[in-house]
């Protein structure tokens, strides 16, 4: 993905440009080992009707319609289906960025341009200078997308989102009463709490302990039992805000 090329359709300007995400993955691959062994598991595709392991070329794609029964699509007809937007990027309209709740947002890659390009420029300036975000619909591998284009730091963030039909809110919970007492004391304690986002401060406390586990188990040390802390149970909410201002 990272030397993914595509264009911007803005207008009759065709601007292109590369695909660069900017989150990766962080998590600890493990792999599934025979307990007695300790050899690699594979998994195979086995059809309980036929009683045999089938092959990928075998296999169709199908739809469960009604219990047991399925309609089945080729690789050729899903393909036949797919919008037609797979090597462009096209603009359809400029919005206020208050107006997307931030629950739309999903993955978000930054769009460089392979070489320089006064379109590129043109439009980078334009995003700046209008701090409006461009709606714009594409396709990423085989799935349709529709996408925020936005300046940041000089050039083109771009975020794939949401659509609205996988968007499950919730209705808002039946407000309780709370005293002034409380309402002071959460106050208070929001402002002993608060300080500047700085994300460099917050790490994978969880990953780092797997790598650094495995580290140890390479050299045949043991790993020592985490001891869980027990947090106090208080019933009321004035006492456990208090006592959170002592310990914070």
């Amino acid at each position: 993905m990272a030397n993914m090329h595509s264009a911007i359709s803005f207008g009759l300007v065709n601007i292109p440009i590369v695909y660069n995400p900017i989150i990766k993955n962080n998590d600890t691959s493990f792999n599934q080992l025979h307990k007695k062994c300790l050899k690699r598991i594979r998994y195979q595709k086995y059809c309980e009707h036929c009683k045999k392991i089938v092959h990928e070329v075998d296999l169709v794609k199908g739809y469960e319609y009604e219990k047991g029964e399925f309609v089945t699509f080729t690789k050729e007809e899903l393909s036949n289906m797919q919008i037609d937007s797979k090597d462009s990027i096209e603009i359809i309209s400029f919005v206020p960025s208050s107006e997307i709740d931030p629950f739309y947002y999903e993955k978000s890659y930054i769009l460089t341009t392979p070489k320089k390009s006064k379109a590129y420029s043109l439009f980078l300036e334009v995003l700046n200078k209008t701090k409006k975000i461009a709606v714009a619909k594409t396709s990423i591998g085989s799935k349709f997308y529709y996408v925020l284009l936005r300046y940041f730091e000089g050039n083109i963030l771009m975020s794939t989102i949401y659509f609205e039909e996988e968007i499950n809110i919730p209705e808002a919970t039946t407000e309780s009463k709370f005293t002034k007492k409380e309402l002071d004391l959460a106050l208070e304690l929001v402002k002993h709490l608060s300080g500047h986002f700085e994300p460099e401060l917050y790490k994978d406390d969880y990953q780092n302990q797997i790598k650094e586990a495995i580290n140890e188990k390479i050299v045949g040390k043991p790993i020592p039992k985490r001891v869980k802390i027990k947090r106090p149970s208080m019933k009321d909410l004035v006492t456990s805000l208090q006592k959170s201002l002592e310990v914070s």
